[in-house]
Formats: C-alpha cells, structure tokens, sequence
C-alpha cells in the first residue's frame, strides 16, 4: 500500500516531481502556481487558508497528490455552501473546518486527483475519506473537478453542479470575422457596434505574455485587480510579488491585455492559458468608457484563441451576459462527503434539487443562443 502523506506546504515536494502527475496542460494546479500562492502571502490561517496536501508515496517516490486546503470559512471558493454552515449552526454543530480539495479563488475546471491511473486516483480518494474520518473532521470537499473524474466518486460524494459560460471553436473558425459569421444578424451586429465603440473612442490595447510584461506592466495588471476589489469592497489575496512569480515561473502561460486611452493605461485583464484553453481571471479599470469591460475581458480574449489555435475559452464564473457574445452554458462540478451521517440525507434531497433546477436554467438558456445554428 502506498504511504499518505499530508504536507502543509509545497515547497515539500520538488516541482518537476510534482508537474509529472499531471499531463493535461491545466496550468492552476502546477507547482508553480500553487506553491506561489504559498509562497508570497496569498493564503493565510486567518483568511481561512490553510495548506493541507495529501500526497501518496511508495518509498520516496510521488504517486499521486491532491492539493488541499483546511478551511475555516467558505471564502473564495464560487461553491457555495453557505445554507449548509448555516444549518449546522442552527444545530448548534460545527461546519468548520472543512477539507477543501481545489484551487484557491479560481473557479476553474481541472484535474484534482493528481495521478497516472485510475486505481492509484481511486486510492487518492480513499486516502482523502479515511484521513477526513481519522481526524474528525465535519466533511470534505473537491471542487471543479473534470468530468472524468467524476465516475471514480462512490455514493458518499454527494454531487452538485452549476453552470458557467465558456467560448468553444466548435465550427475552426480562423478569425473574428469567421466567429461573427455563425451567430445571428442581431448578435453579429450588437457585438460589431461594442467593438467600434470603443475603436471609436481611441482605445488601444496590447496583449503581453509573461516575458514580454516588464515591472511597469506588471504594476499596472496588480493595480487594476486592486482597483476592481476595492470598488467591491473585497478583500485582495493575490499579492504584486505572486503577480512577478507566475509571470517569470509559468510566462507563456501568464497573459495580460492592457488597454491604453490618450496615452495612458485606462485597463487592464490577466489571463493564464493551458495547452488548448485560455482562462480569464482577473479585470480593472481607472475609465468609464462604453464597451470597454467586454472588449479588454472577452473580445480581446477570442480574438487571442483564434491567433494562437486554441479550442476553449472560459473567461470566469458567472455572467449571463456572455451568452450574447458567444460563450455558451457548461457544466462544472463539485463533490461533498459530509461526515454526519444525520445530514446526509437531507442535503442528498438538496443536491438533487438544486442539480434539477440547475439543468432547467441550463435548458432555459440554450435557446437563447447567438448562434444560427446552434450546437
């Protein structure tokens, strides 16, 4: 049997040993992102964050691991269970800590049970339920999880999905124009007049990938994503050093488009791209000017796709206004095993209500497409 290991840091395991368990091109779970929100103060005890990684081990070899995280709270995780933590208050029991399987504030589909085949996976698994019992903990959790990896949960897990919109090149279009050419004369028209709004108005801009961005533009990403939180009222995790790590360490998988108005820089979004995805992650402006948000977080984005050949683009959680601007209704997941076996049920019943409601709206939206034809 392979030896568990739980590590509170990453810096444990060397990144190449690390990098070999997964070969699907994700880039939220290489070591040098994860390890980097470590590193340079994005994951605090006090925030709710702390580093509990399970790792699987034959001799001083890597088998397998799962990055984790101990949590006091539900923060910056877009999975919401915030009506369960209620409800075990009311009980006067503890929802927290919980065991959180995912990537800290990234909402973003990909692998989990870092492992080269389905028995060591399984046994990934295993490790996580048997660990959670012996330490008492209230539940554990995998959020965003592949699809694929959704037939190695047995019954414990109790599933739930929600829905995002992403970008697929699903006819090979070559260019935007091509793209604009399948939707419908209303949408193609509504998403040419955003665009020249904003030629219109001088707007510029430039796409950088990590090697490309120096200090200034790098100050310039970090100081709108500050800005974009500050109008929230949110508090901001990622630091400006973690901005210089992923940009130096994953730097033709860091990409940042920075748009310029008279001279200046008005705005600006940070992207991460994978072998065939592009995600969006983060926006910020200093100008109120028409089109703007769409144009430096999305168009720019697919227009980016198109040049470099890549199929899939998810710009984020949330958002019913990207189905207008081609980002169809797609499926995410998360798994919960919930340790009191007197909530199982009730919150089994609420997992399935929610997943029927769920498919409903996902339903609801497929017919409201910008496509002619839809897929």
């Amino acid at each position: 049997m392979p030896t568990v290991r739980i590590l509170d840091s990453l810096a444990q395991v060397p990144a190449a040993d690390w990098d070999a368990l997964d070969d699907s091109g994700n880039p939220f779970v290489r070591h040098a992102f994860l390890e980097g929100l470590e590193r340079h103060g994005c994951l605090r005890a006090d925030w709710g964050w702390t580093p509990r990684h399970l790792t699987l081990w034959e001799g001083g070899r890597l088998l397998a691991a799962a990055p984790g995280y101990l949590k006091t709270n539900s923060h910056g995780e877009f999975v919401f269970d915030h009506a369960w933590a209620n409800a075990y208050a009311r009980h006067g029991l503890d929802y927290y800590p919980k065991w959180l399987f995912a990537v800290p504030y990234s909402p973003v589909t990909g692998p989990r049970l870092l492992a080269g085949g389905e028995a060591v996976r399984r046994a990934l698994l295993e490790a996580i339920a048997r660990q959670a019992d012996e330490d008492g903990l209230p539940s554990a959790h995998v959020n965003f999880h592949t699809q694929d990896e959704d037939a190695l949960f047995d019954a414990r897990w109790l599933p739930r999905i929600d829905v995002q919109y992403h970008w697929h090149n699903r006819d090979g279009w070559a260019d935007f124009p091509g793209f604009l050419a399948a939707m419908d004369h209303r949408h193609r028209k509504n998403i040419r007049q955003e665009r020249a709004r904003v030629a219109r108005a001088g707007v510029e801009f430039r796409r950088l990938h990590g090697d490309e961005a120096g200090p200034a533009e790098l100050d310039l990403i970090h100081h709108f994503y500050l800005q974009t939180f500050r109008e929230y009222g949110n508090a901001p995790a990622l630091t400006r050093e973690f901005i210089s790590h992923i940009a130096r360490e994953m730097s033709r998988n860091f990409m940042i488009v920075i748009a310029y108005h008279a001279g200046q820089a008005v705005a600006g979004a940070l992207f991460l791209r994978g072998r065939d995805t592009l995600y969006g992650r983060y926006w910020g402006s200093d100008a109120v000017l028409p089109g703007l948000h769409f144009e430096t977080c999305y168009y720019q984005g697919i227009e980016y796709c198109l040049e470099q050949g890549l199929a899939r683009f998810e710009p984020g959680a949330q958002g019913e206004h990207k189905l207008a601007r081609g980002f169809l209704p797609a499926f995410v997941r998360s798994r919960h095993r919930i340790a009191d076996p007197r909530f199982q049920p009730a919150l089994r019943d609420w997992c399935q209500e929610e997943a029927r409601s769920v498919r409903r709206y996902a339903a609801a939206l497929a017919t409201r497409g910008p496509f002619r034809d839809p897929p």
